[in-house]
């Protein structure tokens, strides 16, 4: 009998040490007071630091319109947001590890992430491309044989990349870099004749080029991109606050300054505007 009181008491204390573990992201937060952002430092002008250091970008601010309403949501008179720098290598660990509560950079909603992640509404839609010099006879996928080729590790690029050229019977060299300014440099300095990224992304990189003007985009799709904000599985009350903001910018196109502030004259391609149109979904 005490061997079994003995194990029931280990049970019933190991259930409370598990609870805090448990707890959802809405009191996590409201017992803290504070909500982990991650983010991404070099997916401009998505998620990126600006010239002060500060975490900035199209789905910063995003997220920081969610901060408010879960502020609101929770009747908290401050709210503190911690911003948390992460990486394709360590954005899943560090949201299952309670690191951050919800990553808002340029991350892709597959079926095969959903098993780690769970994803709010999309928040763009876009899809990989490659960028080369102008001089380099590179216009497409088949002029890659028997070139080095980079792209950023752990992404559905890379996986796209590496599958596009399988099925084309292509023989290229893949080159995996750790962020998308050393494949810039790469491209530059020679060392790699184009580089794989969405095509968002890469329009904002190849303006951070020495000489933008020897740089070109292959102007063609190689993958579909939708993106999405992650959060933790199972957290859908969190979700749910996080998809309201999110169908009410839609809905109501407060989207579309906010688009503007990031992505200045260029015009959103018909699949993002269809996004923003069947992501507004109706508040009743």
């Amino acid at each position: 009998m005490k061997r079994f009181l003995r194990a029931g008491l280990l049970i019933t204390v190991g259930w409370v040490v598990a609870l805090p573990a448990l707890a959802d992201t809405l009191t996590k937060i409201k017992e803290s007071g504070k909500i982990a952002i991650g983010f991404r430092e070099d997916a401009r002008p998505f998620s990126f630091r600006d010239d002060t250091g500060a975490a900035t970008g199209y789905s910063v601010e995003l997220c920081e319109r969610i901060t408010t309403a879960v502020k609101a949501e929770l009747g908290l008179d401050k709210l503190a947001i911690e911003y948390v720098p992460v990486s394709a290598k360590t954005r899943f660990d560090l949201l299952e590890d309670g690191k951050i509560d919800i990553e808002c950079g340029s991350t892709t909603n597959t079926l095969a992430r959903q098993k780690r992640a769970a994803f709010t509404l999309l928040t763009f839609a876009t899809g990989a491309e490659m960028l080369v010099g102008v001089d380099s006879g590179i216009a497409d996928l088949t002029d890659t044989r028997g070139k080095k080729l980079g792209v950023l590790g752990n992404t559905t690029t890379e996986s796209g990349l590496r599958d596009g050229l399988k099925s084309r019977l292509i023989e290229a060299e893949v080159i995996l870099v750790d962020n998308h300014e050393a494949g810039l440099a790469a491209l530059e300095a020679g060392k790699i004749d184009a580089y794989f990224a969405d095509r968002i992304l890469l329009f904002g990189l190849a303006g951070k080029a020495s000489d933008p003007s020897k740089l070109k985009l292959s102007g063609k799709f190689y993958s579909y991109e939708p993106y999405a904000m992650m959060v933790r599985r199972g957290d859908d009350e969190f979700r749910l606050i996080a998809d309201r903001t999110l169908a009410h910018l839609y809905r109501n196109r407060q989207i579309v300054p906010i688009y503007r502030k990031w992505f200045g004259k260029a015009e959103p391609s018909d699949l993002l505007k269809s996004l923003y149109v069947l992501q507004g979904l109706p508040k009743e």
